[in-house]
């Protein structure tokens, strides 16, 4: 399977979560350029948010007159996680931080899979590193590799190093493998210590169906990232150290 195809699987994964659909419905897709798929999934989740855009301000100018524990308290009783992740966009980022800090880490992780980052990024960067990693760590528990990997982006270091923690080798691999920013993978594989790396590399070795993520992470380092690591290579097992050694080729 070249890189392009496994690219292409990656969107085709997080198209699906927008559609509400199977990957396997949309597995006619795998030769369309990853690129593209990514265009069009975030001209479909602009659809999805735009939709009834004005009710929606007119809502968050609303929550305005609301203090922010009965606003809290309404949104997890009355709102529910789809209609908070579309107003979240849209309220005074201070507001939607105060707000966010009184939510159950199990409503908060509700509403980030139903959230787009790209609309709430300063809210999200504001939110308390205990609360992000909480919410990380519930997110991890439920194997929803997606929405971990589609807020990565838009986190400070301190907090993705915090939020690591609570992340174990094989799931770093499946977040990985479907972060919406993959420009942000050498850099966030950066932060992690070489013992940490090398635990990464042994669990995909142990594990084929980690074969193809961990070689789409591999083509995201930097030549730099790769000098540094690469005498972590010789400790693969010869199949997957061949498969490696072609990727970086």
């Amino acid at each position: 399977m070249t890189t392009e195809n496994v690219a292409a699987q990656a969107e085709i994964l997080k198209l699906a979560r927008v559609l509400g659909t199977t990957p396997e419905r949309l597995s006619y897709l795998e030769r369309v350029d990853a690129a593209e798929l990514q265009t069009f999934r975030e001209q479909v989740t602009d659809t999805l948010f735009d939709a009834n855009l004005a009710a929606l301000e007119r809502m968050a100018m609303a929550s305005k007159l609301v203090p922010s524990p009965i606003l809290a308290k309404i949104a997890e009783k009355v709102f529910g996680p789809l209609l908070c992740a579309r107003i979240a966009g849209l309220v005074d980022v201070s507001r939607g931080v105060d707000v966010a800090k009184r939510l159950r880490t199990p409503f908060l992780a509700d509403v980030a899979a139903e959230l787009d980052p790209r609309r709430a990024s300063a809210i999200i960067a504001r939110i308390p590193l205990d609360t992000v990693v909480a919410v990380a760590g519930e997110l991890v528990r439920r194997e929803d590799w997606i929405t971990v990997g589609r807020f990565v982006g838009h986190l400070p270091d301190p907090t993705v190093r915090r939020a690591l923690a609570v992340i174990g080798d094989d799931a770093l691999i499946r977040i990985a493998f479907v972060l919406d920013d993959k420009s942000r993978i050498d850099h966030v594989l950066g932060l992690l210590p070489e013992a940490r790396f090398r635990g990464l590399l042994q669990v995909a070795a142990a594990d084929e169906d980690l074969w193809a993520p961990v070689l789409d992470l591999l083509t995201h380092l930097s030549q730099k990232r790769v000098e540094q690591w690469s005498h972590l290579l010789g400790e693969l097992p010869p199949e997957l150290r061949a498969r490696v050694e072609e990727t970086l080729r």
